[in-house]
């Protein structure tokens, strides 16, 4: 190896694992939670802008703090368990039928929390607290309500149950229920 190569070899590893080390560039709609590995995960959260951090000792994770879409529909992939969404969820209905809901539910994540969301539950709390609250919240509220009642004139309390209730679960954890909109209940036949 000839003393330019490894002069190139070098400065290519000063620019990428120095230089990029250094720096957390936080983009407008997120914040940066920093894990540090003397202190664990920091408190403070990074703002958009540029940020210095020590390389190698701490590492930089984003959050999207921007109002979140959960869309659960058929077209949903559930092959990915930490994507914002699920399959249409089954429920019953106080009546006794079973139906299928679909909707979308916005979500945003309390930007004084994320560091505790980071460290009590993780980067996947999709799969572990968002997704089966959802589930378990849309199966009770639907059983409080007649199958005619929830596709005709008590559709928007349906709606409004089911986004105190979600509200009940996800506060504590640093999560907003901004919205619930239901966009499809149909009966499934057995």
């Amino acid at each position: 190896m000839s003393a330019d190569s490894l002069d190139k070899l070098m400065y290519s590893f000063v620019v990428e694992d120095v230089l990029k080390g250094l720096f957390i560039y936080v983009p407008p709609g997120y914040v940066a939670c920093v894990y540090d590995l003397g202190r664990g995960v920091l408190k403070k959260v990074l703002t958009p802008g540029l940020h210095l951090k020590i390389p190698f000792w701490q590492k930089a994770k984003l959050f999207n703090t921007q109002t979140l879409e959960y869309g659960i529909s058929r077209q949903f992939k559930p092959e990915n368990e930490k994507m914002l969404g699920d399959i249409p969820t089954a429920a019953n209905t106080q009546d006794g039928k079973k139906v299928g809901v679909e909707g979308t539910i916005l979500l945003r994540l309390d930007v004084h929390q994320i560091p505790a969301i980071w460290q009590t539950i993780g980067e996947d709390f999709v799969a572990k607290i968002v997704r089966p609250s959802i589930r378990s919240r849309i199966r009770m509220v639907f059983s409080r309500f007649d199958f005619p009642d929830i596709i005709g004139p008590k559709r928007d309390q349906v709606e409004m149950d089911l986004k105190n209730e979600l509200e009940r679960i996800f506060y504590s954890r640093g999560i907003y229920v901004e919205n619930v909109l239901l966009s499809e209940i149909s009966q499934i036949h057995q």
